[in-house]
């Protein structure tokens, strides 16, 4: 959410960052938003008004009471009741005034940075860096849950009869990987990264679900428990920047370092359908996130450190991947920035989304109230957040990059102490 002074004072730049979004259908909430701060600040003075004429009123009326001018003192008793008619009438419309300027507010896009390339969708972001050398075996790569059944490692059929599409069984050696994969990325995190880890809560109230993500995203996303103002996460990310909701941070502190764990539920509503065989797109499935909470002058300076941090994390596995920017159009209303990492697919011979690093300004901090007490003042912090790893995903790069014409999957080193010392699955 923007700062309605940065919009009072430059209306252009904010209708020009709507039409690099190519979001042109809300352009008329500028100018409506600055007609309602208008009329808001009106009433303000209005009542403010009102209200000295009222107290200096109140003190005449003992005046006159204590001197006997009873009729006097009637008249301005009688100013003063019409007088409190109006304030309440003003009050009332202020109310729906700021109700009006908040929602609106929502809805406009977060300023992108100068950096990102103007695109309008997913098909015009551009490529940044590829790490490690992509490799195509000069044998048949079978689609990743084949990999599985073969391992007797995946059970879709019974995952569809107890829940439906978009969900799975794992068993056996690929159940420990997965779980190897998220408890390494956890320790590199913590070991490797320094920071701090953490179980958050897997629901969070509707305040919170406003406070991090649109309402687009929401609707696309978030699963909400009948009869309870409580949803289910779809990242840790909401729980934990939830975390920070209407507190005053001491500078002193920041920035605050989180990796955490969770696992995620998502409606994927829009998502083209789920496959009946894949784990490309699921309703359920576990991450370790990044969290940071840091000054305005030093976000960028983490952000360009945490997309970096899933890159050493996949390379530490010898799998090949690349970043990608997202352009304006594919940005999330919340967003200045984002790069996605991609994982090399033997199988498909091309890159696949793995996760996603978000520097989002003042946006969150706007929404959910997380202030920054500094020696000039109070600020709003700035947040962001990564993926470190999400499985079945990234379980599915792993798989077919790793795989033997055999069968069988070679497990890395650092991976073979979470596997029972285990340097193949066959």
């Amino acid at each position: 959410m923007l700062d309605i002074k940065f919009l009072r004072s430059n209306p252009d730049v904010v209708k020009q960052n709507i039409k690099n979004k190519f979001q042109d259908e809300k352009l008329p909430l500028v100018d409506e938003v600055i007609e309602l701060d208008k009329r808001n600040r009106e009433i303000k003075q209005e009542v403010e008004a009102l209200r000295a004429e009222k107290n200096k009123a109140s003190k005449e009326i003992g005046a006159m009471m204590a001197q006997k001018k009873l009729e006097e003192a009637e008249a301005l008793k009688k100013k003063v009741a019409e007088s409190n008619g109006r304030i309440n009438e003003l009050s009332e419309e202020e109310k729906e005034v700021e109700e009006k300027i908040k929602k609106n507010m929502m809805i406009i896009p977060n300023i992108i940075d100068p950096s990102v390339p103007i695109g309008k969708d997913d098909s015009e972001n551009v490529e940044i860096t590829k790490y490690g050398e992509p490799v195509v075996p000069d044998f048949e790569i079978p689609y990743h849950t084949e990999i599985m059944e073969r391992l007797s490692g995946i059970d879709l059929d019974a995952a569809r009869r107890v829940a439906g599409n978009g969900f799975y069984y794992l068993m056996g050696d690929v159940a420990r990987l997965h779980s190897a994969i998220l408890n390494y990325a956890r320790d590199f995190m913590i070991d490797k990264k320094g920071f701090t880890y953490v179980i958050p809560p897997y629901m969070i109230r509707s305040s919170v679900v406003d406070g991090v993500m649109s309402f687009a995203e929401m609707e696309g996303m978030m699963y909400k428990i009948e009869g309870e103002d409580l949803y289910l996460i779809g990242t840790s990310e909401h729980s934990m920047i939830g975390k920070f909701k209407d507190t005053i941070l001491e500078e002193k502190d920041l920035p605050y370092t989180y990796t955490s764990y969770s696992p995620c539920f998502r409606k994927e509503k829009g998502a083209h359908g789920i496959e009946e065989r894949g784990l490309y797109r699921v309703h359920q499935f576990e991450k370790q996130e990044m969290i940071v909470v840091c000054k305005p002058e030093e976000s960028m300076e983490w952000y360009e450190k945490l997309w970096k941090n899933t890159v050493d994390l996949f390379r530490s596995m010898d799998i090949p991947v690349r970043t990608i920017e997202c352009c304006s159009g594919d940005l999330a209303d919340l967003k200045v920035k984002s790069y996605d990492v991609e994982a090399w697919s033997p199988r498909q011979k091309k890159y696949f989304e793995v996760g996603s690093c978000s520097n989002l300004g003042d946006a969150q901090a706007r929404r959910l109230g997380i202030k920054v007490k500094g020696k000039d003042g109070k600020y709003f912090a700035h947040t962001l957040n990564n993926t470190v790893v999400a499985p079945p995903r990234m379980l599915i790069a792993f798989l077919e990059n790793n795989l033997n014409e055999d069968g069988s999957i070679n497990i890395p080193k650092v991976l073979q102490p979470y596997m029972g010392g285990k340097t193949k699955i066959c």
